[in-house]
């Protein structure tokens, strides 16, 4: 989707959780209908976003929503499939074990001395739909954060940056599993990479520890685009009002049912902060809050440049049991993500308060409202763009 014409830059981003990717499926559905409302059944979301971002989970939606259908030109999957995706595969993919004492024992060992599942059918599940198909054949610029356990830093797999530079156009499939290598769930997963001249080695975990909410770097590759001159992103300023108009969408957590206390975690060692009662407390704990420290950071942003109505983003903060959890993949709970997706459209546009880390409504608006404006939005900013060409 080119960009040489239009007002704004458009960025769709999504957080990683595991199972709950259900949730942003739902919405992202939900948009999706709209924007064929009124363009046509055609449209598919990689038309209208200039970058869409996702990481882990949400790092997998990216991919299904921008990798070729060789033969059709369109996306792999349309909004719509993504949910039933999760549906058929995530009981695959975190296969549940039957829970008696013996079985507890043995998984406890077995989650104390390797990952909780071997990965095998995830790699093999993005192997088959993906192929070969490589980052530079996105059919929107996209962003998947992962991270590099042997060099300690991020790795940032970009469309940009595959485009221009072999050793970072990975294969899709391989991005996939990296991202989504969550510690103590998923094996890490390394591959290389060549050109005429070089090799490079990827030794890669999930990017949830360095960026669960992609929004913020989503929004400095921009920056960083428009500093080298990228023609994509030259017409845009990002300090004026139309700039940018992003959609964050998140994967849930559990604010309103407490899960951890201090009394309790003062009493924890290295294995209770890995493991307890079946979850992983460290992991819970960086992952909500990066995702809310970028929210914060973004909405502060845009709010100081008087165009807070330009950042959208949707959160359901009052999962409870096992709806909270990034792998429990039972038939009841997959249904009732897709319950809890259905329900969160009907809620009230809500914005975190970092004092009390509870979303607080913004007014009336409901987001499903909130979305069908959104839709609009790039809507008209898609055919701002097709007049001038």
């Amino acid at each position: 989707m080119g960009t040489s014409k239009g007002n704004m830059v458009t960025i769709l981003s999504i957080d990683g959780g595991g199972i709950r990717g259900i949730i942003p499926a739902v919405l992202l559905a939900f948009l999706e209908s709209k924007l064929q409302e009124l363009d046509g059944p055609d449209a598919r979301i990689a038309d209208y976003f200039d970058i869409i971002a996702g990481t882990s989970t949400g790092g997998l939606m990216t991919t299904m929503l921008t990798a070729p259908n060789k033969e059709t030109k369109k996306p792999l999957y349309e909004a719509k499939d993504i949910k039933n995706f999760y549906l058929e595969h995530g009981p695959k993919i975190f296969p549940q074990k039957r829970n008696n004492f013996m079985n507890s024992v043995i998984n406890f060992v077995g989650e104390v001395l390797g990952p909780k599942y071997d990965g095998k059918y995830l790699r093999s599940l993005t192997n088959q739909l993906l192929g070969d198909l490589t980052l530079k054949e996105t059919l929107t610029d996209v962003i998947i954060p992962t991270f590099d356990i042997k060099l300690l830093q991020p790795i940032i797999f970009s469309t940009d940056d595959a485009k221009v530079n072999a050793l970072k156009n990975a294969r899709l499939a391989d991005i996939c599993v990296s991202t989504s290598a969550a510690p103590t769930y998923l094996p890490a997963h390394s591959f290389t990479l060549k050109d005429d001249q070089t090799t490079r080695s990827f030794d890669l975990i999930d990017g949830g520890v360095a960026a669960n909410n992609p929004t913020q770097v989503a929004i400095s590759h921009v920056r960083r685009e428009i500093l080298q001159e990228n023609s994509n992103f030259t017409h845009a300023s990002v300090t004026e009002r139309n700039g940018m108009l992003v959609l964050s969408l998140g994967t849930g957590m559990a604010k309103l049912e407490p899960k951890y206390s201090a009394s309790k975690a003062s009493k924890w060692g290295l294995i209770s902060w890995i493991f307890d009662n079946g979850t992983t407390p460290i992991i819970d704990i960086f992952m909500d809050a990066c995702s809310d420290m970028v929210d914060y950071h973004v909405s502060t942003l845009f709010q100081s440049l008087h165009c807070d109505g330009y950042y959208l983003r949707i959160q359901e903060d009052s999962l409870t049991g096992d709806a909270s959890s990034v792998d429990i993949a039972t038939a009841e709970n997959l249904q009732s993500l897709v319950e809890i997706g259905t329900k969160l459209l009907k809620k009230a546009e809500s914005r975190v308060n970092l004092e009390t880390g509870i979303f607080e409504s913004m007014g009336e608006r409901t987001n499903e409202a909130a979305l069908i404006d959104f839709a609009d939005r790039l809507s008209k900013e898609r055919k701002l763009r097709q007049d001038s060409t």
